[in-house]
């Protein structure tokens, strides 16, 4: 049985993937700052009760990640999805009003968390069979894609993790894991608004195709739900 490890698994995408690899028959560790206000967490740990766990997990507290991992030591993790994220106030990352406050707790969980992560879990990763990194990380974090300016925060944190995750892939090709970014299109969820194009069931089965195909000639790429390449 493959493990599937995924952080801000509570709502939205990282609440889909847990769905869908439960449903596939995965083992899932699915990981959250309040488990006990996860309802829908809590519903499929009861779906799934042998196979289905869930950790509390603040991914800007360096020695919880670390404790986690202690707790997790001997369980092999196939794929890790870093899916955790913030999005501060659009009005705080717009010129001539940022918030410097919110940039650095932008960077704190979108650019230090995964490689604090897979810092933390490479043991586990390297004893699996798939040996997946995946970081969700977004378009507005391509700097040839940028044709609107503003969103200061959100992008360079974006832009940043992109650089964290193509220096894991070539860093970690040795221990033969695989790491790859992962653009998940604009998502029905809290973040992306109601507004936007795609569900989270949409994105996730994308981005679980690509997932599922991914070879070590893949390792670096940033690549979106649909399985288009993205331009850095």
């Amino acid at each position: 049985m493959n493990t599937v490890l995924i952080t801000g698994a509570n709502r939205g995408i990282g609440l889909e993937f847990a769905r869908q690899y439960a449903a596939d028959g995965w083992k899932v560790v699915a990981c959250c700052r309040q488990p006990q206000q996860a309802e829908a967490l809590g519903r499929l740990a009861d779906q799934y009760k042998d196979r289905f766990f869930i950790y509390q997990l603040d991914v800007r507290e360096h020695a919880k990640v670390d404790q986690l991992s202690h707790k997790l030591r001997d369980l092999p993790i196939d794929i890790l999805i870093n899916n955790a994220g913030v999005y501060p106030l659009a009005q705080n990352g717009e010129f001539g009003h940022i918030s410097y406050d919110d940039w650095m707790e932008a960077f704190r969980v979108n650019t230090f968390a995964p490689l604090k992560i897979v810092e933390a879990l490479a043991e586990q990763i390297a004893h699996s069979q798939l040996k997946i990194v995946a970081t969700i990380t977004s378009k507005m974090g391509s700097i040839a894609d940028n044709q609107r300016g503003g969103s200061y925060i959100y992008r360079s944190s974006k832009a940043a993790v992109n650089m964290v995750v193509k220096s894991l892939a070539v860093d970690l090709q040795p221990r033969g894991i695989i790491a790859v970014l992962l653009h998940p299109g604009w998502v029905q969820t809290d973040m992306g608004g109601r507004g936007a194009l795609i569900s989270a069931q949409q994105s996730v089965t994308g981005m679980r195709s690509i997932l599922g195909k991914v070879t070590h000639s893949d390792t670096g790429k940033f690549i979106a739900y649909d399985g288009q390449s993205v331009p850095w």
